[in-house]
């Protein structure tokens, strides 16, 4: 009770030095969800942009996200808004898109049924460059990690067929980066956006366990029996 009263002491009626302030941007289609959020905020160092003209430092991903389509939900907020932390506010989703979504970029997790004070810490420690997760989540991705049958072990460990590793879209994209096409072109041939062809290109790294596009291009070489250019074989070499 003592460090609530504190807590509130310190951050809500204290005025703000310019410097402390921390532009924040909401991602939130939904008016009553926004209106909420600008509330939890007001009297706090985090202060809702009015419009896009000010490049924030903090974006909060309010809607939350779906399984499907999250990677690029990410890619192209943090492409959007290239130095911003970037924190989503939502539930449900599972051990294995969060690490992938960590992966991305994203520097937070919170929950929907945090407190006030709760979040607004949370905010603190991901402006001061730490990575918040609840501790469900972070428990849950420990047991994932222990499970050899999880997906987290089977992508790291899996060499067996490693063809089946990848969908259509990522063996496409695989086959143009032997050929040491940008990312840019990789999106014109296949009529994607590039922030598309970037989340592709991560999940490929991470199947193939490569370090880098040619690392996974000379791979796709020696498991896939894909050619490789000359220009590919000398950076790899």
């Amino acid at each position: 009770m003592d460090q609530d009263v504190g807590y509130k002491a310190q951050h809500l009626p204290l005025p703000m030095r310019a410097q402390d302030r921390v532009t924040t941007h909401l991602v939130c289609q939904n008016t009553l969800l926004r209106t909420g959020i600008t509330y939890i905020l007001e009297g706090t160092r985090f202060a809702v942009a009015g419009s896009d003209e000010e490049m924030p430092a903090l974006v909060l991903l309010c809607d939350g996200l779906q399984q499907d389509g999250a990677a690029e939900t990410i890619s192209q907020v943090k492409e959007q808004y290239p130095g911003a932390r970037l924190v989503v506010l939502g539930d449900n989703l599972d051990p294995w898109t969060v690490r992938e979504l960590c992966t991305l970029g994203l520097d937070g997790l919170c929950p929907t049924g945090m407190s006030q004070a709760a979040l607004v810490k949370a905010l603190e420690l991901v402006m001061l460059g730490e990575m918040f997760l609840p501790i469900s989540v972070s428990l849950a991705m420990l047991d994932q990690a222990r499970d050899p049958q999880s997906p987290m072990m089977t992508a790291a460990n899996d060499r067996a067929g490693p063809s089946t590793k990848f969908s259509d879209r990522e063996t496409q994209i695989l086959r143009l980066l032997t050929t040491g096409a940008s990312n840019k072109l990789i999106a014109r041939d296949l009529g994607l956006a590039e922030a598309t062809v970037k989340v592709h290109i991560k999940a490929i790294l991470r199947k193939a366990k490569a370090a880098n596009r040619t690392q996974a291009a000379m791979w796709a070489t020696q498991y896939l029996g894909f050619q490789t250019n000359s220009q590919v074989a000398e950076l790899a070499s």
